[in-house]
């Protein structure tokens, strides 16, 4: 995503950091955009104490709300930056809106997330019902547009890590310290018998389906008209 930013023009004066965990883009935003100021927001106040510990050229600012409720006024920021932060979310769309929301007119969405095929391994092993369901690309395309994004572009690829044993890629989702956001996802202990059945299945691999995108935050319909009404006095000029 850093490197995409090479070949956009942009000089933001604010940027958002959106659900900024321990905050490695956050430097590298800055470093980037040095006249910028930099809103490192993440629902973990763990993450922003990590944030608080690590040296900057300046500190961002931090604040502690989840993506569905900013705490920001309309048109605050010339950048969103979210990177791999939407499939924590049931339901990104609403995430999708106040990134909508709080972005200047023209102002510009980076993203990435996990797609449908990430980790299909475990979804085959544990049940789809205990595995959190990842959005299409082309689906998280179309909420760009409802949320008032114009043209966005969605790419992605597939990465595959492999183990040394079902027990170690376990491990390793538990330390990334996420987990299934489904609202119909099974609510009590396992047990026994499904811990051994899910090692016994497990394959020692996971598959991630990493979705890019990128998307411009049109210009109201205020600023629209009043941009056709200037063109059209312009041509009705002798």
């Amino acid at each position: 995503m850093l490197e995409r930013l090479d070949y956009v023009r942009l000089a933001p004066r604010r940027i958002l950091d959106a659900a900024c965990g321990p905050s490695r883009e956050s430097a590298a935003l800055l470093s980037k955009y040095r006249n910028s100021d930099v809103v490192a927001l993440d629902f973990s106040l763990a993450m922003l104490r990590i944030l608080q510990k690590r040296f900057f050229r300046k500190n961002p600012s931090r604040v502690c709300a989840g993506l569905e409720h900013l705490p920001f006024g309309d048109g605050s920021f010339d950048l969103v930056w979210s990177n791999m932060s939407l499939h924590c979310l049931n339901e990104p769309g609403a995430a999708l809106k106040e990134f909508s929301r709080v972005l200047a007119p023209e102002g510009l969405l980076m993203l990435s997330t996990l797609g449908p095929d990430s980790l299909k391994e475990l979804r085959t092993a544990a049940g789809a019902e205990r595995v959190h369901l990842f959005h299409d690309m082309h689906d998280i395309g179309d909420m760009l547009v409802a949320a008032g994004f114009a043209a966005p572009v969605m790419d992605m690829e597939m990465l595959t890590f492999t183990y040394a044993s079902g027990d170690a890629l376990l491990a390793d989702l538990r330390a990334s310290g996420q987990t299934s956001a489904r609202a119909d996802r099974p609510r009590g202990l396992a047990g026994k018998r499904f811990i051994a059945r899910l090692r016994s299945a497990l394959a020692a691999r996971a598959t991630f389906e990493i979705v890019y995108g990128h998307a411009w935050k049109g210009k109201s319909r205020a600023a629209r008209e009043k941009t056709v009404k200037t063109i059209d006095i312009f041509k009705r000029l002798p």
